[in-house]
């Protein structure tokens, strides 16, 4: 072929030597010119056909029905459901301390005393004020049974030792004050008092947590308020342990906090000694479930200006599907519609292909 060229080409110089001769030399160079192209035509079509459909290699998984949750996931932490404060009840120094951290506590128990020496000594001094009050009415109310004397003087009698019956009480009710006891059963798990310490109501005390009884506190975005409610299944993980749980939602505010703009939401705990209070504590609460939930990988989406799409595989070819997409979670994604369970979803490779290649099916799950 490159030798007819060569020897066109020769001819063409020479017809431009002569003008006499350029029309038939023409005429001869477009028959030979036909003639090339016919032979380059046929050898074309004697030459193996080249398939213009691309193949790519692919991995597919089977769409199936399935249990799909959506969970929130948020950071809270472990509090007991007693943890109180013991106070003293009135003003005085700090005279024993009967307990120390770690110490178990029975409710009611005396765990620290106040100096009473001053009300002590006003006690005795009421309680002698007690006894010759009632002397005097007891003789007085013999005269009067025998109707001796008058009965205003019995009844100042009788009205003086009454009083100091009550002065006495109300003595031996503050007395009581001097006393700390503990409000629950539990454990002494903090101590702001010394000996020899003044205290005060409200201000320094023993702190008393019941660790047989926890819970975990959280605050979760007011977003979620619609979403979350009492009773939802929750996940419970504690990063410090390499331990979770599952549980449900056992309180959900109905109040959203102004300042945090969130509410707040417990779930109790099973007792376990592991578990100390102001442990950190991942939630994740399902918010959202459906046990026929056709479920792809995200990787496996694809998205252009016209929505959401896939690939599947129908014999060996890749076909275009789009979806409406729901709910994303750890991976996964609900597909609302689009797909159908049964349908052969390109996984890896999805990227590389395009609607009518012919693909190469290397992995297929189920």
């Amino acid at each position: 072929m490159k030798k007819l060229l060569y020897i066109s080409t020769i001819l063409f110089l020479a017809a431009c030597n002569n003008p006499a001769d350029k029309a038939s030399q023409l005429a001869d160079l477009k028959k030979q010119q036909a003639d090339i192209n016919q032979k380059i035509s046929d050898i074309e079509k004697t030459l193996p056909k080249k398939d213009s459909v691309k193949k790519v290699d692919v991995s597919t998984v089977t769409v199936s029905a399935g249990n799909f949750t959506n969970y929130v996931q948020i950071q809270g932490k472990i509090d007991a459901q007693d943890n109180v404060m013991a106070y003293p009840q009135a003003p005085g120094i700090i005279n024993s301390i009967s307990v120390k951290p770690g110490d178990h506590v029975s409710k009611g128990q005396v765990i620290a005393e106040l100096d009473k020496s001053v009300i002590s000594q006003t006690i005795d001094q009421t309680q002698t004020q007690v006894e010759l009050n009632r002397t005097l009415f007891e003789r007085q109310k013999n005269l009067w049974d025998q109707k001796i004397g008058t009965e205003v003087q019995y009844l100042q009698v009788k009205a003086g030792y009454e009083a100091s019956l009550k002065a006495l009480a109300s003595l031996k009710r503050q007395a009581e004050l001097s006393r700390i006891v503990s409000p629950i059963n539990g454990t002494v798990d903090q101590m702001d008092l010394k000996i020899g310490q003044s205290a005060s109501p409200g201000a320094t005390g023993i702190r008393i947590v019941n660790v047989d009884l926890l819970k975990v506190k959280a605050d979760v975005p007011e977003s979620y308020s619609s979403r979350i409610n009492q009773g939802d299944l929750v996940l419970v993980s504690f990063p410090d342990l390499n331990d979770s749980l599952k549980a449900k939602v056992t309180f959900a505010a109905r109040a959203i906090d102004p300042a945090s703009r969130s509410f707040a939401v417990e779930i109790k705990l099973p007792s376990n000694k592991k578990f100390r209070p102001n442990m950190t504590a991942i939630l994740k609460i399902a918010d959202y479930s459906n046990n026929k939930a056709l479920v792809v990988p995200i990787n496996a989406i694809q998205r252009s200006e016209g929505g959401d799409f896939v690939f599947v595989n129908e014999g060996g070819i890749a076909k275009k599907k789009n979806v409406k997409l729901g709910a994303t979670y750890a991976g996964n994604t609900e597909i609302l519609s689009g797909l159908n369970a049964g349908d052969q979803l390109i996984t890896l490779g999805g990227s590389e292909v395009e609607e009518g290649d012919k693909v190469n099916v290397l992995n297929q799950a189920n």
